[in-house]
């Protein structure tokens, strides 16, 4: 039997918090009504944001991970993303997951109130109830984990999201099989450096999967990106995209590290 993974106990616990706290009354019905207050704002497209610019720096507020403890003290999300946008960031990504992250759902509305760009949660989704959930708290796009999820539920999910107006990053980890991802059909593809069982990072294993990833998908590189020199490595074997969020949080200048990775070439 395999050694219990990091991601099998984040999952648990996000199992056990769904257990303990009923849905919300009417969540449904509230996300539909949270939908139409997003759109009539006008709908931020992480597609389009990341289609629009190479590279795409799609940066991230996370307080901290399991592998490293705590990133940044203080540490303000909103700020974060006003100087991820000045940097130049084609989309922010705030981490709500709590227990491992130290995360919360509630920075959504302030980060996206604050900054004019697309707002992605990051989390562990693998119900309809997270996506309603995920609307109720006016998040543009949401990220899933392909290894959560079998091709019924993922493709289930896909169309809940889809119904929601919310664009999906759909994540595999560099040593996963690529083509349940694109079978799929989701428009944004990404592939995680990190290795949620040793922690350890692969970049070289990301660029050869640029090739396996048509082009007319949204190739997102996510983790282990430490600088301009990362950025312009996998820009060349065909990454367009970049899920930052380390390097960047522990930035002294998070706007200017943010513009060093835009100007990678």
């Amino acid at each position: 039997m395999a050694p219990e993974s990091i991601l099998d106990r984040i999952v648990l616990a996000v199992r056990a918090r769904l257990d303990a706290a009923p849905a919300m009354p009417d969540l449904e019905q509230r996300a539909a009504d949270a939908v139409v207050h997003r759109l009539a704002e006008g709908r931020r497209s992480l597609t389009a944001a990341l289609r629009s610019r190479c590279p795409a720096i799609i940066a991230e507020c996370k307080h901290a991970s399991p592998s490293a403890g705590v990133l940044r003290e203080p540490f303000d999300p909103v700020a974060l993303a006003r100087a991820y946008a000045a940097g130049g960031a084609a989309a922010i990504s705030v981490v709500t997951e709590p227990d491992f992250f130290a995360g919360g759902p509630g920075w959504i509305g302030p980060v996206r109130a604050a900054v004019p760009l697309p707002v992605l949660r990051k989390d562990f989704i693998f119900t309809e109830r997270q996506l309603y959930e995920t609307a109720v708290l006016g998040a543009d796009a949401v990220l899933l984990v392909q290894r959560l999820l079998d091709p019924p539920t993922l493709a289930r999910l896909l169309e809940v999201a889809r119904r929601l107006a919310l664009d999906v990053l759909l994540e595999l980890f560099a040593d996963e099989d690529p083509a349940p991802a694109i079978a799929s059909g989701a428009e944004i593809i990404g592939v995680n450096a990190r290795d949620l069982a040793s922690f350890r990072v692969d970049l070289e294993r990301v660029a050869e999967l640029a090739r396996v990833i048509p082009n007319e998908r949204v190739r997102v590189a996510e983790s282990g990106v430490r600088g301009p020199q990362d950025v312009a490595r996998l820009a060349a074997a065909g990454w367009h995209a970049f899920l930052v969020g380390e390097h960047l949080v522990r930035a002294p200048d998070p706007e200017a590290a943010v513009r060093a990775l835009v100007s990678a070439r």
